[in-house]
């Protein structure tokens, strides 16, 4: 993997990633991270990569400028919080709570997006445990332990000794969406790939499953504009 940059205001980073099955130069932009990525054959120079970008710089600036801008989370900011819009505001006492669409998050508001963040956590793994055990007895299997994570490539895994890890930002999204990827993790406990017998079982556990998963697909990348360590 090298680095390279292609030049204007302001310059854009680009990785480039050689591939022995690759064919052509391909191009991507991760819509997690704006990441632009250029794929290229073994034996393509890198230069030819490089005058690719240069021919797309159009459409990547396009792109790049069309992703949605990071936010700062602290008093005053508005978020989604079980796929509702809360605004964060200031408190007294000791605890966060919600009342009328907003978050009261107590204590120094330089450090509302912290401790927000934090609450946040903890609800996650509360929802995503009830939701797993749900998923789990209706599958009929048990898994083995509950990790939560801020990834940004997935939304969840299982490993083949039954550990379940997930994205604690799937608070953020819409309860539906946090319990179909409870479902998929979980289905995998029965089936260790993606064949149509997996999916049987995430139908047969969660119920029909394409509004989640378009959901994800369309709106997923949003939550992750959210910062909450200041």
């Amino acid at each position: 993997m090298t680095d390279h940059y292609l030049p204007g205001d302001p310059p854009i980073p680009l990785v480039l990633r050689r591939s022995a099955r690759a064919r052509r130069i391909s191009l991507r932009i991760s819509q997690l991270d704006g990441r632009v990525t250029l794929t290229l054959p073994k034996r393509v120079p890198e230069r030819e990569a490089i005058g690719f970008a240069l021919e797309k710089e159009d459409w990547i600036r396009k792109h790049l400028g069309a992703r949605a801008t990071e936010v700062a989370v602290g008093i005053g900011t508005s978020l989604p919080i079980g796929g509702q819009m809360h605004q964060v505001a200031a408190a007294e006492g000791r605890r966060v709570r919600f009342e009328d669409g907003r978050v009261l998050v107590p204590g120094a508001a330089e450090r509302a997006g912290k401790r927000l963040g934090r609450h946040l956590k903890e609800i996650a793994r509360a929802r995503l445990a009830e939701a797993s055990d749900h998923f789990a007895t209706k599958l009929g299997k048990n898994y083995s332990a509950i990790t939560l994570r801020d990834t940004r490539s997935r939304w969840g895994s299982c490993t083949s000794e039954g550990r379940l890890m997930f994205s604690w930002r799937l608070i953020l999204a819409p309860p539906d969406v946090l319990d179909y990827v409870a479902a998929h993790e979980v289905a995998h406990l029965a089936q260790m790939n993606h064949s149509p017998a997996f999916w049987s079982e995430v139908e047969r556990i969660y119920g029909p499953c394409k509004a989640p998963r378009l959901w994800l697909r369309r709106e997923g990348s949003s939550l992750h504009r959210y910062k909450f360590d200041g």
